[in-house]
């Protein structure tokens, strides 16, 4: 039986050249998107040449790209994408160039589309699993995704101890590499320019055989050398700046995803979180003791 164009592109992951690795990385992260795209777009999107993009299709078995989107036919099917008047209004907008907020919809919509089918993969369960049960969950986040991993820390702090954010200021990343690595981990949240440090540290984690959770953007090539699992999500959504809001979908799913493993033990530390917030800050509209 002929591999899928899925399988194909994770075999090359092991072969295949820094372009090659690159242009399948997108490749997987955005699947469901290849039907739309153009061995041009794709180049212009990785940051090759068109040539690299035909001469890496070539390498995994299509003759060119349209014929390895055509195979991706029997990967999906026919399937609806955008549904509803009002979606197919924004669609249309889009596609005549005159809305940009429109074609930021249609690809935010999308990006929100992927970060929900990852959240249904097995990877995606390990993950949930790991933060619940580690001894220990040290989240790193890099440059202006620093927030995001904040979300992710301060979130799971409610429901479970031993949350830990990277000491950054150190710049030894000691907190983390001269742990006892059983039963600990690291989340790493980091998108293009990536950070050094990011790949350093994940790395170096990597190899003390710490598992590593990397969260970042369809275009980072050395995520999966340095990792258990990768989430790859789009972040390109026609603004200004990279949006980190499908980041941010992803850790809230993970954290949603970690209250219903854990069950019943949450409420008593939800409990006493909010007794001692109560009894040392207090909420808007009344005194501490309120």
């Amino acid at each position: 039986m002929m591999a899928t164009v899925k399988e194909r592109l994770l075999d090359s992951l092991e072969s295949s050249t820094a372009a090659g690795r690159a242009i399948a990385t997108y490749m997987l992260s955005n699947l469901s998107e290849l039907p739309f795209e153009t061995a041009a777009s794709i180049a212009a999107k990785v940051g090759v040449g068109e040539m690299t993009v035909g001469r890496f299709c070539r390498s995994i078995g299509y003759t060119h790209f349209k014929e390895l989107k055509a195979d991706l036919k029997d990967d999906f099917g026919d399937s609806p994408w955008l549904v509803g008047d009002r979606l197919k209004e924004f669609a249309a907008r889009a596609r005549s160039g005159n809305d940009q907020l429109a074609a930021g919809l249609e690809m935010e919509i999308g990006a929100l589309v992927r970060v929900y089918e990852l959240a249904q993969t097995p990877e995606f369960a390990r993950f949930v699993t790991r933060l619940s049960k580690a001894r220990k969950v040290y989240c790193a986040g890099f440059q202006t995704e620093r927030g995001v991993a904040a979300v992710l820390a301060h979130q799971l702090q409610y429901l479970r101890d031993e949350v830990h954010i990277v000491d950054m200021a150190a710049g030894n990343f000691v907190d983390v590499l001269l742990t006892n690595p059983d039963g600990i981990m690291l989340v790493v949240i980091d998108t293009r320019r990536y950070s050094r440090q990011s790949k350093q540290l994940a790395e170096a984690a990597h190899a003390k055989g710490i598992p590593v959770t990397i969260i970042t953007d369809t275009y980072c090539d050395w995520a999966t050398s340095a990792s258990s699992e990768v989430f790859a999500v789009p972040t390109a959504l026609n603004q200004f700046w990279d949006s980190l809001s499908p980041l941010v979908s992803l850790v809230q799913l993970a954290i949603s995803g970690v209250f219903s493993e854990l069950g019943v033990e949450v409420e008593d530390r939800l409990g006493q979180m909010f007794n001692c917030y109560k009894t040392f800050t207090g909420y808007a509209g009344g005194t501490p003791e309120d």
